[in-house]
């Protein structure tokens, strides 16, 4: 079995839900990743790279030709789409810690085109930092927040913004946080009504919680013209 035998792309995928493959390189061999990239090069298709570490991303082939961000460990591979604005996701990390899993919802926004605004080191620990930024966050109709330790965060945002939060637990914390499942816990048991939740340290699914919610509110104004 070849390499090009391990993988089936999806290139109908944005057609279908209006969202592009993503590439997960956790896992995957810096041989499988080349082979990836060249078959998306053969159809003219552009990739979003999830969860390349530097190391892996140094014994690809293709590294020269993909625009790499190390703290979000995703990478743009063919032609980049113009970023447009207004930004209408507010990204929150809660401490600087979560920023890296901030940056990868961040940068899987941007690789959609869609502008964003990150605001970072807003957490629970000095409720100041939040206050004096909520009406900045507020403005935003999605909300994104990443958040480890108690992930306390994401449910005070819920009970003081009228938009949608999608809450990201991250795996930063001691002990019992046990690698993000505390966090977790905490925003699925959240008091705050109709927050969404995605997995631990899953920016990319956050971002593309994000675009379903808007495209979800652009086919509705479109039908109600």
């Amino acid at each position: 079995m070849s390499v090009q035998d391990e993988f089936t792309l999806d290139f109908a995928r944005p057609e279908r839900i209006g969202l592009e493959e993503a590439v997960f390189a956790a896992g995957k061999s810096p041989a499988q990743i080349d082979a990836i990239l060249a078959a998306a090069e053969e159809r003219g298709a552009r990739f979003l790279v999830t969860r390349l570490d530097p190391e892996r991303f140094a014994a690809l082939r293709y590294r020269d030709r993909l625009d790499y961000c190390p703290v979000s460990r995703t990478a743009f591979f063919g032609e980049a789409r113009r970023v447009e604005g207004p930004a209408r996701i507010a990204i929150v990390a809660a401490g600087t810690s979560d920023v890296p899993v901030a940056r990868e919802a961040e940068r899987t926004l941007a690789y959609q085109g869609r502008a964003t605004t990150l605001i970072a080191d807003v957490g629970v620990a000095g409720l100041w930092r939040l206050t004096r930024r909520i009406e900045e966050i507020r403005a935003h109709p999605v909300v994104i927040c990443a958040a480890g330790m108690d992930a306390a965060l994401p449910s005070v945002l819920g009970g003081l913004v009228a938009g949608a939060v999608i809450a990201v637990p991250t795996s930063v914390g001691y002990g019992v946080a046990e690698g993000g499942r505390a966090a977790l816990d905490a925003v699925l048991a959240s008091c705050a009504p109709g927050i969404a939740v995605v997995n631990i340290d899953n920016g990319y699914g956050a971002a593309c919680a994000a675009l379903r919610l808007l495209h979800a509110a652009a086919r509705l104004a479109e039908a109600s013209r």
